[in-house]
Formats: C-alpha cells, structure tokens, sequence
C-alpha cells in the first residue's frame, strides 16, 4: 500500500469544525490516486510515497486569497453577497454574478443599493425570501440549524448518499494507457479532459488534473464571462474557449470524440438538453469518465437549484456551528469547494485506474451538500481512500503561506498563486503554464 507521511502545523485552518482534517482527507485521497495511477502507468513496483503538508494544504484552501496580479489582490465576494437580518432570522445571498445580482434585486423590487436591500429583507421572512429570489432565477437561502436541516428533505435525500457517487456505464473495452517516464510522474499525461465546470469546486479538480498532465480545454458559453480573478486563479495548467453548444454541435462532438474525460458542474440536468448526461456522453464515446459536480446533489426537491459553497454552508447548519443562530458564522476557507474539488480529481484518477483493469465507461458524481455532510458528521476518512500512514515527516506552526507560493509572468501580467497541496514522490511541483484570459484559445484539443 501507499505510505503516507503527515507534515502536522498548529494553527492552519483553525474553526470549530474539523476543516483542517477534511483538507488532510481530500489532498491526502487526491495523491494516492494520484501515485497508484502513476506507478501502474510507470511500471513501478511500488507506489510513490504521498506527502501531506498541513501548511501547502492550508494555503491551498485558500487560493483564491493568496492570488496577485500584477500585485492585486483578487476582487472577493460582492457588496450584496453576504448574511443579511430578515424579519425573522438570516438569509443569505449570492451575487457576484451579474445575471444573478440583477435576479435578486428583481426578486426584491429594489435599486442596487445596499441600504434598500437591507431594509426590503428585513421586512420579510427568511423562507419567503428564499423562495421569491429562487423562483426569479437568483441566490438565496435561509440560515438554518442542523437540526433544521436535518429535518427538510433535501437532506434526507444527500445523507442516502456516499460522499463519492460512482458506477459504470457500460461495457467499453478496458483502457490502454500509454506508459509514462518517472520524472517528474505524471498520472494524467496524454489525457484529454473537457472542462465544463465554473467557480471553484469544478476548476479545482480539473487544475489538480492539469497539474498531474492531462490536457484541460475549459469551455464557457459565450454569453456567461467568469469572474477575471477567480478564473485566473483556478486556470492554471489549462487552455480556455467559449462555445455555444446550442450553435456549434459539431465542434463539441469533434472534442467529444477525442476526450477522455468531461468534468460538469452546472445543476444536475441542465446540460441533458445538449445530450450531455452522463449516459448520452458515454453512449456518443464509449470508454469515457464523466464527473458531474453539483451544490445539492442530483436527487431530491433541491436537485435543480443553484449553489455555492457559502449558500451551503448558510443551508445546512455549518454558519450556525461556526458562529450562532444570532450572528452566522463562516469556515476558515471555502473548504466544501475546495475539498469537494480535489474529491472529485481523485475519483476521476481513481475510474481511470479501474478502467484499465476493467473497463466500462465510468460517472464520478459528487455534491458539496453530501461534502457538508461529512464535515458537520466529523470527518474520518475520505471514501475510497487507500494506502497506510508512514508517520509524521515533521511537526511545527503555521507561520504563513511563504513556501507554498510562486511566481510567473503570464498574458495576465505577473501572477503570485498558491501551489498545489497534491504531492507525492517524482511528482509534479508546478504547473507547466500560466493562466490565459477567458475565452482565450481556440476550441480544439493540440
């Protein structure tokens, strides 16, 4: 089995639920994928020993924090993206988006004015709140307790689930990898991934496969731009390209066709109406591994609401027990996406593993709700994980992000960005390229 050596830092990720013991699982299941692929793909008798580093992990989870540009710090949540008082508790709202701040102030017969905002939630109740800003297309949900949570049937509905949803889809014949050189040891290499995620979650799972060398062509939908910051500091290792899967069918079944990979994370069958659910996809391309991401989970009476990780950590009790009932609170970092992200790069490392044994086209699928789950549960290990503890490789305090940060030069202007947490021996330290602008390269695999 794969050893593991610990690196243990006080005071990294520091909250009243064990955020930083979900990041170990996460990163620590990430890598073992990543070097049990590795070794099969080398020939190696042995896996590489997977290294764990409190501090790079704890500087990964914030990443977007840590990002420069040009000496910038990144734009963070919106003016409207926060907890507000409701006549009866708290809401919280989502809208750095434009589409999605024009929905809410919609919803709310308001000017976009933080004051008016204010006053017109504090004049209704949480639930109605929540349901006016959803049924006009925008972001918003009630502050609950666990308790409370517990009791609605969404969650019902995840906590049927496991963490990592997986199954086969067929009887494609099993996968034949090209070999790979052992230095640097990269797991994904020659592996074609389409990108059809946005935010974090997605994007760090398909970073985390560019870094391990597949080739990540990230595609939007030209009319729905991303966050500059956010995608740059999530499109590192990967191209970007807008296409209309309504217009152009025909280039995204050229790129379907010599996928390996398509990683999805709009709300469970959004993207059915392009013939991109996972049966479709495999059916158009035996052999293929599709991993579909979505706040809520595929199932149940939230299954088509949009999400992101503060609305979820807002929904399912997480604010109350990082704060109180009276004044929600937040966990240290976006640690439902983050650690979601690096979930799903695992499962999809793990399904191509399988393949080469067994074969069949594979779905990953995971939720950040079912992620919430496990962290409000108390963390233990991450599903499916392998491999045995090697002991600590060391032990001290968490002084800051200094080693686990570089630089490059980009289309973007000087970048300082946060290295990634995945590390295991011979593997890769870096990205082999920057970030580019959105929308940047042409939709076609090199």
């Amino acid at each position: 089995m794969t050893g593991i050596k610990f690196v243990v830092r006080e005071g990294a990720l520091e909250g009243r639920l064990p955020v930083l013991d979900l990041a170990r699982a996460c990163v620590g299941e990430c890598a073992l994928a990543a070097a049990e692929l590795g070794a099969r793909r080398a020939g190696l008798t042995e896996p590489p020993t997977v290294l764990v580093d409190d501090g790079a992990v704890a500087t990964a989870f914030l990443s977007e924090r840590h990002l420069l540009i040009e000496g910038r710090a990144p734009v963070a949540f919106a003016p409207l993206s926060r907890f507000w008082r409701t006549a009866d508790g708290w809401v919280r709202t989502h809208a750095n988006y434009p589409h999605h701040r024009a929905r809410l102030l919609d919803a709310l017969g308001v000017a976009e004015d933080a004051a008016a905002v204010g006053a017109a939630l504090a004049e209704r109740s949480a639930l109605d709140v929540e349901e006016a800003v959803y049924a006009a297309g925008g972001l918003a949900v009630a502050l609950r307790s666990p308790e409370e949570w517990a009791a609605h049937p969404q969650a019902a509905e995840v906590a049927k689930r496991p963490l990592v949803e997986r199954g086969r889809l067929d009887t494609a014949r099993a996968r034949a990898f090209a070999p790979v050189g052992a230095s640097p040891l990269l797991p994904a290499a020659g592996l074609r991934v389409l990108d059809l995620t946005r935010v974090l979650a997605g994007p760090v799972a398909t970073r985390t496969l560019a870094l391990l060398g597949a080739d990540v062509l990230r595609l939007d939908a030209p009319r729905l731009p991303e966050l500059p910051d956010q995608h740059a500091d999530t499109g590192l290792g990967k191209r970007s390209a807008t296409l209309d899967l309504g217009a152009d069918r025909q280039t995204f079944e050229e790129l379907l066709a010599a996928a390996d990979v398509v990683v999805t994370g709009y709300r469970p069958g959004a993207l059915d109406r392009f013939g991109l659910s996972a049966e479709a996809l495999a059916e158009r391309r035996p052999g293929l591994v599709v991993a579909q991401l979505s706040a809520w989970g595929a199932y149940g009476p939230w299954r088509e609401r949009r999400g992101f990780d503060s609305l979820v950590q807002a929904a399912t009790g997480i604010a109350v027990l990082e704060g109180s009932a009276e004044r929600p609170g937040a966990l240290p970092a976006q640690a439902l996406d983050h650690g979601t992200g690096y979930l799903l790069a695992a499962a999809v490392l793990r399904a191509l593993h399988e393949q080469s044994y067994d074969g069949g086209s594979r779905f990953v699928r995971l939720a950040l709700a079912r992620t919430a789950k496990w962290l409000t549960d108390g963390v233990e290990s991450a599903d499916g994980a392998g491999g045995t503890a090697a002991g600590d490789a060391g032990s001290g305090a968490f002084d800051g992000p200094g080693p686990w940060l570089s630089e490059a030069d980009s289309a973007l202007g000087r970048l300082r960005y946060a290295l990634s947490p995945v590390s295991f021996e011979g593997g890769p330290v870096d990205w082999g390229r920057p970030p580019v602008p959105w929308g940047t390269d042409a939709p076609r695999w090199h």
